[in-house]
């Protein structure tokens, strides 16, 4: 995949927004709303109608030495135009 979109990201509670014609995707820190739409229409060839971003926050991993890093990372919520899909969500 780009650089910019690491993986997809596929879970029961992502596939309902499917429905709706979204689609999750783990992207790079730096990555701008822009170069992520840019990045999508290249990589799977549809139109992409808007893009939601939002840095995620894991939990504190805990070991004997205490309380380890917390690590941050940002997703992308890619709304397709109407009659688009990405193959790679459906299963194809």
């Amino acid at each position: 995949m780009d650089k910019l979109i690491k993986r997809p990201i596929v879970s029961e509670k992502i596939s309902l927004h499917a429905e709706q014609n979204i689609y999750v995707f783990d992207t790079e820190k730096s990555a701008t709303e822009t170069e992520i739409k840019n990045a999508i229409e290249r990589l799977f060839r549809v139109k992409v109608k808007s893009v939601r971003t939002a840095v995620c926050r894991d939990r504190a991993s805990k070991g004997r030495a205490g309380a380890g890093e917390v690590r941050y990372w940002k997703k992308a919520l890619v709304k397709l135009a109407a009659g688009e899909k990405i193959a790679l969500f459906e299963g194809a």
